[in-house]
């Protein structure tokens, strides 16, 4: 087979075409890079080619002590920046033996729950945006405004929350907060039927994506794909339910793991929809809950050098896009001696070598936005 690059040379007929998509494409989500192989309209082959926006960020944890690290690791997914940081605190609390009041455990499954939201809301308007559908996305940000706006009052950050800390929470939450959050958490759900009727609803949206992108259960188990990608090819695997942590195990009545067998980008839509109403119904358990809590700390008070003790632990969690991981090794210092960063849409984005071959070009960025990934999530 001879190979033609675009840009480069002529092309015979009998020869297939190269095309990079990316690293700066409207159609990748941030500075992703697609090699394809063509022939004709139908893609041959795909190489997703990453690492433009890495940062060395594992690296960089070596360097940081146990407080420092929380704002490394809030950053790599951008969307999902409190869940980001409960992984971290909660490994270096497993390591330290550490128990966390029953308040913090509480709010934090509330926040956790709350910028869960956010994620999936940027994405359940961003994706008919890639599909020739604008009116989406004016919707999801205002839902996202109302929720930002809480959690802004509460952090002091609209994208870096930098809310967590070893052992609980920054400070308590503000006087009135609860009812705030409670408000701005009824508004989108009764806001949440645009997304049912203005998008699942639309012929067209069925028609760009039902039967397009077909992900298999073994792909799924081959290339370690999770989250809503994964439960949409008939994977039941969600650690809020599997494994329980946070304040989740006393949530299982609420907690609905959503599937779906086909596989395909309808599928993963609708995952991510029902995911973002069952999140919110998670929201108003946890609100309930703090409503009959009583006063009481939120944190754990520290030494001034915290030093987690030798040994190795591995903390990880059902974060909006998949299962986020951390492996902590000490040796006993202020500093981690090694932190490696297990991120969900690494693995989500390798599935595409196998999702894009045999499909047509025009159903690439179908494909693509629907697997639901933050580029820096996958550089590290």
């Amino acid at each position: 087979m001879t190979e033609t690059t675009v840009g480069i040379g002529g092309a015979a007929e009998s020869t297939d075409m190269v095309l990079n998509i990316g690293p700066q494409h409207p159609s990748t989500h941030g500075v992703l890079r697609l090699r394809l192989v063509l022939d004709g309209e139908r893609i041959v082959s795909a190489e997703p080619v990453v690492g433009y926006m890495h940062r060395g960020a594992e690296k960089l944890f070596e360097a940081r002590d146990y407080r420092q690290i929380v704002m490394l690791a809030n950053r790599h997914d951008w969307l999902s920046a409190f869940s980001n940081e409960l992984g971290v605190v909660m490994a270096v609390e497993r390591m330290l033996g550490m128990e966390v009041p029953e308040r913090a455990v509480w709010m934090r499954t509330l926040l956790a729950e709350l910028n869960r939201v956010l994620n999936h809301l940027m994405f359940l308007g961003s994706y008919p945006l890639e599909l020739g559908g604008i009116t989406p996305i004016f919707h999801a940000f205002r839902e996202r405004e109302e929720l930002q706006a809480v959690m802004e009052e509460i952090s002091g950050g609209r994208m870096h929350y930098m809310f967590n800390r070893v052992g609980g929470l920054k400070e308590d939450l503000p006087a009135g907060w609860l009812g705030r959050a409670r408000a701005a958490v009824a508004d989108v759900r009764t806001r949440m039927a645009v997304y049912d009727k203005l998008v699942h609803g639309n012929e067209i949206f069925r028609g760009r994506t039902r039967g397009v992108g077909v992900l298999s259960a073994e792909a799924v188990h081959a290339y370690g794909v999770s989250g809503p990608i994964a439960r949409a090819s008939g994977v039941d695997f969600d650690l809020r339910r599997d494994e329980p942590y946070l304040a989740y195990g006393e949530l299982q009545d609420v907690l609905k793991v959503v599937t779906r067998t086909e596989g395909d980008c309808l599928a993963r839509f609708e995952c991510l929809l029902e995911q973002t109403h069952n999140a919110l119904d998670l929201a108003v358990a946890c609100l309930d809950r703090m409503a009959d809590l009583p006063p009481g700390p939120v944190n754990q008070r520290l030494p001034k050098v915290l030093k987690a003790p030798e040994g190795a632990t591995y903390a990880w969690t059902e974060n909006p896009l998949g299962i986020n991981g951390y492996y902590l090794v000490s040796k006993g210092e202020k500093t981690p001696y090694r932190l490696k960063l297990r991120s969900a849409s690494f693995n989500n984005i390798q599935a595409l070598a196998v999702l894009l071959p045999g499909q047509l070009v025009a159903d690439m960025v179908a494909i693509l936005g629907s697997l639901f990934f933050v580029v820096g999530d996958i550089d590290k």
